[in-house]
């Protein structure tokens, strides 16, 4: 995939914990970038507007000093030191930047819990922020729970709704149709006033959803890279990745139906990733495992160990 050009100017990344978050993914790829960054708040939503406090709970914690803390859930946008002494001068400058590349200190985030209610409002008081800052290019990072094996690559799907950036990145639209999270009314909005968005969704294995996925963080840090021109260090990702995995493997050599279930996503990723396979033989392919999936009548359900899974789930749903 090339780098785009339309995507050179200040961009803004963005992941929300929650429904759009599958195995902390999308989040953890933004958090990563913060600390890499060493970014800076710059605007920050009023949470008492945005969020049902029944539903998105503030949780207990401690400081280093062992002084209990409440931590409220919160959106946050962070932007590089030289925002900041524009606003503020005098401003110490000698943050230690680690990414690297033309475009590292052109990068923005925006990073928080999905807001549960008064949407529109909160995408108006994101796009001001965006406004404010002449934000130029929008990449929204997103995960999702699929019928996929942990043990392969995880598949990284990237979509635009801009016609250049389709063609420079060689990717398509979204043709999802369903219900949607705030990514999808943040994009259009976004979209509606002519800054060009990207959307890249990692697919984390459903059986897994209760446990964070670094092997699905790295995969959507893998791809950010590549499109928006930064280079982003692993860290101890790589290592936490197959430690992960590794871990998957000995609860599947201790449980012989998930070591079955896991065996059948295997066998239906590799025959489409093959290179021999057509559109046909991978149709077919899907048809038997569905079947599969429907003959199974015990208590976990169509979908395997963790409950059903539709076959839209396969697919972002912004």
């Amino acid at each position: 995939m090339a780098e785009a050009r339309i995507l050179k100017g200040r961009l803004l990344v963005v992941a929300f914990e929650g429904w759009n978050d599958a195995g902390d993914a999308a989040s953890g790829a933004v958090s990563m970038l913060k600390d890499l960054l060493d970014l800076y708040p710059i605007a920050e939503i009023d949470a008492e507007r945005y969020f049902d406090y029944q539903f998105n709970r503030p949780t207990s914690t401690q400081d280093e000093d062992g002084n209990r803390l409440l931590v409220w859930p919160s959106v946050m946008t962070y932007g590089p030191t030289s925002v900041l002494t524009q606003r503020a001068p005098g401003l110490a400058t000698d943050a230690d930047i680690d990414v690297s590349a033309d475009n590292a200190s052109n990068v923005y985030l925006l990073l928080g819990t999905e807001p549960s209610r008064n949407w529109k409002s909160f995408t108006a008081e994101i796009m001001q922020t965006i406004t404010e800052n002449s934000i130029e290019g929008v990449v929204f990072l997103g995960a999702m729970l699929a019928d996929v094996p942990h043990t392969r690559p995880i598949s990284v799907f990237v979509t635009s709704e801009n016609a250049e950036l389709r063609h420079e990145l060689g990717v398509e639209k979204s043709a999802y149709e369903g219900p949607v999270g705030i990514l999808s009314v943040l994009g259009e909005a976004v979209e509606k006033a002519g800054i060009p968005t990207v959307s890249i969704w990692a697919s984390v294995p459903h059986y897994v959803h209760n446990a964070p996925s670094p092997k699905a963080t790295l995969a959507i840090i893998d791809k950010l890279e590549e499109i928006i021109d930064v280079v982003i260090p692993r860290g101890d990702l790589v290592d936490e990745s197959a430690a992960w995995e590794s871990g998957i493997d000995v609860l599947a050599g201790e449980d012989e139906e998930m070591a079955s279930y896991i065996s059948q996503l295997e066998q239906a990723r590799d025959t489409v990733d093959s290179p021999e396979a057509s559109g046909e033989a991978i149709a077919q392919e899907f048809e038997r495992y569905l079947r599969r999936r429907d003959g199974k009548a015990d208590g976990h359900g169509k979908g395997g160990p963790s409950g059903p899974q539709g076959p839209d789930d396969r697919w972002p749903k912004d």
